[in-house]
């Protein structure tokens, strides 16, 4: 009977001792399967992620946090830094967010340097429960929804391969980043959601954006305030509101925007092509400077070009004091397509401090509606134009009160 019972402890323990196995086996080959630490399919992994990313992060080598193929849950997951050696964080499986649109994002990674976050995985966002509770149509402070991905004070980094599918709110927002470059990613959302900006870049200073393709209700990607170098390539966006750079001048701590560079973009059916947009009666005043827009295809694009220093969506502002932020240094290359509205070009800038130093050149759009010919408006600028101007650059005075695209 002694033995029969030790057998049987011995055979309890066989479960135990094959994971302490696998967690050894993973631990010293620098991989860190959440499997190995209790996740399995179709049940909540946050837990067994968490204890994965502490025991990687805390490797003085380099290491790997592997989600397998499969689908799982996911509750907001603070995944932080520093860590003590370079690390990977591989989605092959779906993660899938709660209904309930509580919290600040599914996954949010703070303070890592050398991150790589790689593989063919998708995370999902389960975005209609948080569309349906939008309201920042009725309201300039509205309520707060999460995110899927956000990358707060990320350094010398790299994010690839990966799928952002249906967020609540922004799908990925970067915040305080340096050095990071989003590569061939995939970005998906109806084009009725209401605030899913693909990517949007606050208070970062070398980001590169490149082979990036993004399908969403909001700006594709959105440049906000205190950046530097921002660098975006070979993007396909639509639907959705286009690449803009603001808006600007909406809260007080705001600072400059410098050297944003975009080219070889393609854009169908958007609202908006390539855009700077700055809120008037601004907060703060300070510069938007060194802004290329190169190699760019509409196809089927509302308002193809635009700079609108005048931007209040739903009316929630006093469009009867002037933009305080300075727009210079500004160039639009070489766009060519198709627009849906006759005014292609609508460049239209702050009666307080005018645009200087827009270098317009090679233009060539086309407009197939019934609304009159292809034209463009201006308004407190005077841009230098060389080669192809269709349509003709200024040839009309903007209307007064122009309203505003979203």
């Amino acid at each position: 009977m002694e033995r029969m019972g030790l057998r049987s402890n011995f055979l309890a323990l066989v479960p135990l001792l094959l994971l302490l196995v696998s967690n050894a086996k993973s631990q010293s080959s620098g991989i860190f399967d959440v499997t190995t630490f209790g996740a399995k399919p179709n049940v909540d992994i946050t837990a067994a992620l968490a204890i994965a990313w502490k025991t990687a992060c805390a490797s003085t080598t380099p290491s790997k946090v592997l989600i397998p193929k499969e689908s799982y849950k996911l509750s907001q997951s603070n995944l932080n830094g520093p860590c003590k050696s370079s690390i990977e964080f591989q989605i092959e499986g779906t993660l899938q967010a709660p209904a309930d649109p509580k919290g600040d994002g599914l996954l949010i990674l703070e303070y890592v340097d050398q991150l790589t976050m790689s593989g063919t995985g998708v995370l999902d966002g389960q975005g209609k429960t948080g569309w349906e509770k939008n309201d920042c149509h009725l309201k300039k402070i509205c309520t707060k929804l999460p995110m899927n991905l956000k990358f707060n004070f990320i350094t010398n980094s790299i994010v690839k391969d990966i799928t952002s599918l249906d967020s609540k709110n922004y799908h990925i927002n970067l915040l305080g980043c340096k050095n990071l470059t989003i590569d061939h990613v995939t970005i998906t959302a109806p084009d009725n959601s209401p605030n899913t900006d693909g990517i949007h870049v606050s208070s970062s200073e070398g980001i590169n954006i490149l082979n990036t393709k993004i399908e969403t209700g909001d700006d594709c990607i959105s440049v906000g305030d205190s950046n530097k170098q921002i660098a975006i390539s070979d993007v396909t966006c639509g639907p959705g509101h286009g690449i803009s750079i603001g808006s600007l001048g909406k809260y007080s701590k705001e600072q400059a925007v410098e050297g944003v560079t975009v080219k070889k973009c393609k854009l169908i059916n958007t609202s908006n092509g390539v855009r700077i947009k700055t809120w008037p009666d601004s907060v703060g005043a300070f510069p938007a400077i060194d802004m290329h827009f190169e190699d760019i295809e509409m196809v089927n694009v509302s308002n193809p070009i635009i700079i609108d220093q005048e931007y209040c969506p739903w009316n929630q502002c006093n469009r009867k004091v002037p933009s305080k932020i300075k727009i210079s240094k500004v160039s639009f290359k070489n766009i060519k397509g198709t627009s849906a509205t006759p005014v292609a070009v609508k460049l239209v800038c702050s009666k307080s401090v005018p645009c200087e130093g827009v270098e317009v050149a090679d233009i060539d759009l086309s407009y197939s509606g019934s609304q009159g010919p292809i034209t463009s408006q201006c308004a407190n600028v005077n841009p230098i134009v060389s080669g192809k101007q269709n349509p003709r650059i200024c040839a009309e005075p903007a209307p007064i009160d122009a309203p505003s695209t979203d």
